[in-house]
């Protein structure tokens, strides 16, 4: 009957354990899981991860860690990581301990740090972009060093190119690199004061971030560039592409529209309400849709069951990137052509989505458009408390006629009052 079948058994644990019971799990003692390894709870709560292992013909006890930093999956494979260096004549133990012993660089206290740490965030998102700025901007300045030898002015040389400029991201780095060398001094790993502290430290020799910030322009498209842009982004497929092109048509956040669902447009009247909860002020926006914007509507499939309009392969919502992909990939091409691509005309760098609403605000200016207007199509509050009480209108009509202009002019063409469709929504 042919090749006999061998069937391998596997011994599993008797009392292994599950995720949901460690995360719960309260009363003091031992639960086993196998492996040798146990979770020891103790009376004040606490919870380590230990293995009973023999080591070159001696028993004894490694510590693992401690849950949630540890999880159980983590735990488990320590386990079998450190049962199969023993069954090779390995002294896992003295590893460790020959670890603790030796120095370590600024770039293994990151590593160690963002394993200990980095479960607390919620997303791998959030853990990436957590360690982005470090492995651009720190590791490159402080990372073979050994956290014992970095000194003030080690952090300060890594600080000082990125203060002024990108104020907002070398605060946020400097923070993240003073607690990479807390981790470090509390593990045993370096001795004496934080030199990335800023009270009583960096404080005293550098800018205080509040003086300095400033209004961080995203790069923009320029006004005699934007026929050439709209023709190039006409010729693209995908869903992300005619996201792109809404989002030009109606002056809008990325968010906005990557976030827009079915139940929110008014297809009929021509008309896009954003609810308070998804806009960046808290306050409901109502955008006038043009025929443009309608016919990219109108050509979208629907997935059944899904809300998005521009939905993500499996029906979700677009990521935060595949809009800007769309802007890039635009500027890929026109570079390998020779050509320098769509560039900001004031900080000569590549334009980005959300630049496309300063471009939008450059046209209203140079058209002659009301400056309120114009902000109120941006979404933008206007004046103080009262002024806004008293500012009950959106001015829907009068946008709507500014919209199609602008989307004439997205395509090249002459402005015309005869592509304003009146909807009969002024209320």
């Amino acid at each position: 009957m042919g090749d006999a079948i061998t069937r391998v058994n596997v011994r599993r644990p008797e009392r292994a354990l599950s995720a949901r019971f460690v995360e719960t799990v309260t009363k003091p003692g031992k639960y086993f899981d196998g492996q040798g390894l146990f979770l020891r709870v103790a009376k004040n709560g606490s919870k380590q991860w230990v293995q009973r292992i023999t080591i070159r013909g001696k028993r004894c006890e490694l510590g693992l860690g401690s849950p949630p930093a540890v999880p159980l999956a983590d735990a488990r494979k320590l386990a079998l990581e450190n049962r199969g260096k023993a069954m090779i004549g390995g002294d896992p133990l003295a590893e460790r301990r020959a670890m603790k012993k030796r120095p370590l660089t600024f770039a293994e206290c990151v590593a160690a740090y963002a394993k200990a740490k980095l479960i607390e965030f919620r997303s791998e998102k959030h853990r990436r972009q957590w360690l982005s700025s470090l492995e651009r901007l720190a590791l490159p300045v402080l990372g073979n060093k050994l956290v014992q030898d970095i000194s003030t002015q080690d952090v300060l040389w890594m600080l000082e190119p990125h203060w002024r400029e990108r104020t907002a991201t070398a605060k946020k780095l400097r923070g993240q690199v003073e607690a990479v060398l807390t981790w470090a001094t509390v593990s045993g790993h370096r001795k004496g004061d934080n030199p990335a502290a800023w009270r009583g430290n960096l404080k005293e020799l550098l800018p205080s971030p509040g003086s300095i910030t400033k209004v961080q322009h995203h790069p923009s498209l320029a006004l005699g560039d934007v026929v050439g842009w709209w023709s190039a982004l006409a010729l693209r497929d995908g869903t992300a592409a005619r996201a792109l092109q809404f989002l030009a048509l109606t002056a809008t956040r990325s968010g906005e529209v990557r976030g827009m669902t079915w139940d929110e447009l008014d297809l009929e009247n021509g008309l896009w309400t954003i609810p308070a909860t998804r806009m960046k002020n808290g306050r409901e926006h109502r955008v006038p849709l043009t025929l443009e914007a309608l016919a990219i509507l109108e050509d979208l499939p629907r997935m059944k069951g899904r809300p998005y309009v521009f939905f993500a392969s499996r029906g979700g919502m677009l990521s935060d990137m595949s809009i800007s992909a769309v802007m890039r990939r635009m500027q890929d091409a026109e570079v390998m052509e020779g050509r320098p691509g769509y560039l900001d005309p004031r900080i000569k760098r590549p334009a980005v989505p959300h630049g496309l609403r300063s471009t939008f605000r450059q046209w209203t200016a140079e058209r002659g458009y009301p400056h309120d207007m114009a902000e109120i199509a941006l979404a933008h509050w206007q004046g103080s408390e009262v002024e806004r009480a008293y500012q009950r209108s959106d001015m829907l009509d009068r946008r709507r006629e500014m919209m199609a202009a602008w989307a004439t002019f997205l395509h090249g063409k002459a402005s015309s009052v005869e592509n304003v469709v009146s909807f009969g929504v002024s209320y």
